[in-house]
């Protein structure tokens, strides 16, 4: 049984993952959300609030169980948020620790526990962290998040650098999916342009239609990992979008 371990799989691009991966054979889905929105036989809810770093600690055990019948198994980082947008100088300290504890530290001590927990299985071993094209470039009003994706992206490469090292054969990879038409880009068009200057840039983008559709998204990424071509390259945009 492949098993794939999906943050955020209530919505948008988490829960297209969670089906994707549900609609190939001989896979299981355990979804690390706080709402449970997907019914399949093949489909496990772990609630967890990712913001609660406490809930986060304690309930690790009950996401990373042995699965004795596992021949593969993959975590996939991808539940995150945005944040209010706005300025540096012009933000309650706060946002800051919300944004960085859901998008950095719940996913570090993710990965930390998935590699500790599996480590000398033999079997394939992937953990796959959903990025940001934001996090190779500064977008006005999105520091937290920014930061937060470019952390991630680092963390990323040091630790697939560790693992080489250490001979695992674990794969990391930070994947970049591109625009999506997502609630978090309901959120971005809503933003006030004194607070955001790109705010009329990803009205048009939704307008015009050009925005990525999670289905197809989620397909092409499950596709490719199913294919184990990963390639070289740690942090990296989607092959194919």
């Amino acid at each position: 049984m492949h098993y794939y371990l999906i943050t955020g799989a209530s919505r948008g691009l988490g829960r297209a993952l969670a089906e994707a991966a549900l609609a190939m054979p001989n896979t299981a889905v355990v979804g690390i959300c706080r709402h449970a929105t997907i019914k399949h036989e093949r489909y496990q809810h772990q609630p967890l609030d990712l913001s609660d770093l406490a809930a986060v600690q304690h309930n690790l055990h009950k996401v990373f169980a042995r699965f004795p019948d596992a021949t593969s198994l993959t975590l996939i980082n991808n539940a995150a948020v945005l944040g209010e947008i706005g300025y540096l100088g012009e933000q309650p300290n706060e946002h800051f620790e919300f944004v960085f504890d859901v998008n950095l530290l719940a996913p570090a001590m993710l990965m930390n526990t998935f590699l500790s927990a599996y480590q000398g299985r033999d079997l394939p071993r992937t953990i796959l962290n959903i990025s940001s094209g934001a996090a190779q470039r500064a977008v006005d009003g999105w520091g937290a998040y920014s930061a937060s994706k470019a952390a991630l992206d680092a963390l990323s490469r040091t630790a697939q650098k560790e693992q080489e090292l250490r001979g695992s054969g674990v794969w990391i990879r930070s994947l970049s999916p591109g625009i999506l038409d997502t609630p978090m880009q309901e959120h971005i068009r809503s933003a006030d342009a004194q607070h955001f200057s790109e705010a009329a840039r990803f009205a048009d983008l939704y307008e015009e239609g050009k925005l990525a559709q999670p289905v197809e998204v989620a397909e092409k990424i499950i596709g490719w990992l199913e294919k184990g071509e990963l390639g070289s390259e740690v942090v990296m945009p989607l092959p194919g979008v």
